[in-house]
């Protein structure tokens, strides 16, 4: 059970008090409190843990500094869709806009190799009107002899040349508190020339460790890839780790299940899904079609496979995407054959805004249907 309380209480005031001590008499429950702070006012919710089924909601809504009371019917108590569950479903993180309804395109190095080549990526964004990207400093790796990433000290000139081609948002993954911690540091060193969203990486989905970690600062928002070899709702509980921790700015990314199902593929593609995530859970719905498909192969048709791919889960909803380009992809010291060239990036982009009004046609297509109860 989730408890809203109203805007700003005053949580030294006799009306805060008086409200905590109810609930934490309430028997079988513990009480969890959690701020979620905006442009405008400071919102404060109450989560009651435990055997919850026999409190009366109207009873919890008559309390003092009550502004609503929501019944918990999923296990993702923070992150989920529940009913009659009006929250705010979106955030907005150095100036660009996240949610359910938004689209983004997150195309960059799957890892940072040479300045020269982060910069021609940069500047290749600011010349087709981007403003996000991804980067990656710090990479698993399989095998513990292929490259890991320049880690901290690639950080300074990824976030100079950000903030010098107007890249506003980077999406890097996280494998360490310390990486959080070198992130921090760098932006403050840099004078905060862009933002970052942190990163949990498939392999790490389950390191609930980390999820805590990343989870409790709220400077940053994260992207959550799915677990490859896990169910959708493992990774979901996951997600709901970082947001019981705090940190309810979550984005959601499939990026396809390891199983030979998929061959020749990489992995096995599950954008199908998009739609499931977005109903079960308020989080914006990513997803990553250069580790889905892992080639730069092209059917018959002239379209990669790796975009037919990208289309598909657009077309499903997908708020985000998130992609691997390279300037030399031969050069690319981490998954360089399925890296697109810079040259393909407006296609790329115009491509994904065909498929993105194609979702938005069929979405109004489905709410005329509705709107004539023909169901």
């Amino acid at each position: 059970m989730i408890v809203i309380l109203q805007a700003d209480i005053d949580k030294q005031g006799p009306e805060y008090a008086q409200l905590m001590a109810h609930l934490s008499n309430l028997p079988n429950t513990q009480s969890r409190v959690h701020e979620e702070v905006g442009t405008h006012q400071v919102l404060t919710e109450v989560y009651l843990v435990g055997d919850t089924s026999s409190l009366s909601m109207e009873d919890i809504q008559s309390l003092p500094g009550v502004e609503r009371v929501v019944r918990v019917s999923q296990e993702y108590r923070v992150l989920g869709r529940h009913k009659d569950d009006l929250r705010s479903t979106h955030f907005d993180y150095n100036g660009v806009p996240f949610s359910q309804d938004t689209f983004h395109i997150f195309a960059g190095l799957c890892a940072v190799d040479t300045p020269e080549h982060v910069e021609e990526m940069m500047k290749a964004l600011q010349d087709n009107g981007q403003v996000c990207t991804r980067m990656g400093a710090y990479k698993p790796r399989t095998s513990p002899y292929a490259f890991q990433g320049h880690g901290k000290t690639c950080l300074p000139y990824v976030f100079e040349l950000a903030g010098k081609y107007g890249i506003k948002v980077i999406a890097m993954e996280v494998t360490h508190e310390s990486h959080v911690n070198e992130i921090q540091e760098t932006l403050e060193q840099t004078g905060h020339p862009t933002g970052v969203i942190l990163q949990i990486g498939t392999r790490n989905t389950q390191n609930f460790e980390l999820l805590k970690i990343v989870g409790r600062q709220q400077t940053h928002p994260v992207l959550l890839k799915r677990g490859f070899g896990i169910t959708l709702e493992e990774s979901l509980n996951a997600a709901e780790y970082l947001a019981s921790e705090g940190n309810r700015k979550v984005i959601f990314c499939l990026r396809g299940m390891k199983t030979n199902l998929g061959d020749p593929h990489r992995n096995f593609v599950d954008f199908s899904q998009v739609p499931v995530v977005k109903r079960l859970t308020r989080m914006p719905v990513c997803v990553d079609p250069s580790h889905s498909v892992g080639s730069r192969d092209r059917g018959p048709d002239g379209v990669l496979e790796l975009a037919h791919a990208a289309a598909q889960g657009v077309v499903a909803g997908a708020n985000m995407v998130l992609v691997d380009f390279h300037p030399h992809p031969e050069k690319a010291l981490v998954d360089g054959p399925q890296a697109l060239l810079l040259t393909e990036l407006p296609w790329f982009i115009e491509d994904m805004k065909i498929a993105r009004e194609a979702y938005i046609a069929r979405t109004d297509l489905a709410n005329r249907q509705l709107a004539t109860n023909v169901i």
